[in-house]
């Protein structure tokens, strides 16, 4: 990847971000900078970066939360900067999806090196839909908003989250295991009335007739997948 790259810096500490401003710009990247977890939510949402650089002492919502809110929608590179140098720290971090992890205080060398590394594996296209669109219905992952004829509509946690599951993977059935397995664990991959109850209640908030569905397609035994994309 060129050096016109763009990196986004989300740090509450403004010392440190013009730090990385001044020496990023240095070697020719366009840097975007937030002071909050969510102010960097939105500007990930919005300028699509090619690396994310986070730190996770946030003064609104903890970086790790930022962390896995972006994965939902996005797989670009992810190099967390922080002064938490635990082994369980980093070993979360990893797991949630962050590439690299560098702990204050730390040698700018090494950091840029680390930055060129990320941006060489970035894949062409690791930057995903943050919204998709299917007719009058908006599913917003970056800010984890769904719209229907462009009013909001109020879901729970559970129907949020298998909605938006779908919408990661429109057109593609994803099994009812699997939705169980990711959204209640590994213990309820048998209880399919839960998932049943669930789909159900978003099909009357989205005003989806299964018998003739507009966004929630039902395959009979298998799963359901997400239609019109």
């Amino acid at each position: 990847m060129s050096q016109t790259a763009t990196i986004l810096v989300i740090d509450d500490e403004p010392q440190i971000r013009k730090f990385l401003r001044i020496s990023l710009a240095s070697q020719g990247y366009a840097v975007i900078e937030a002071g909050t977890g969510n102010e960097g939510l939105a500007q990930a949402a919005l300028s699509k970066p090619d690396l994310l650089v986070l730190d996770l002492g946030l003064p609104d919502i903890d970086g790790q939360d930022v962390l896995s809110q972006f994965r939902e929608w996005s797989a670009v590179p992810v190099l967390v900067l922080s002064v938490r140098a635990s082994e369980g720290e980093k070993v979360r971090a990893l797991d949630a999806g962050a590439n690299d992890y560098v702990t204050k205080p730390f040698g700018i060398q090494e950091f840029l090196a680390r930055v060129r590394a990320l941006l060489r594996q970035a894949p062409a296209s690791g930057q995903t839909d943050a919204a998709l669109v299917i007719g009058p219905l908006t599913v917003d992952l970056a800010y984890r908003r769904v719209l229907l004829d462009d009013t909001e509509v109020a879901l729970t946690r559970k129907e949020y989250a298998v909605l938006a599951q779908l919408a990661r993977h429109p057109g593609r059935v994803i099994t009812q295991q699997q939705l169980l397995k990711d959204i209640w664990g590994p213990t309820h991959v048998e209880d399919t009335h839960y998932l049943r109850i669930v789909v159900g209640h978003l099909r009357q908030k989205l005003s989806d007739d299964p018998a003739a569905p507009r966004f929630i397609m039902t395959e009979a035994g298998v799963g359901y997948r997400l239609v019109g994309a």
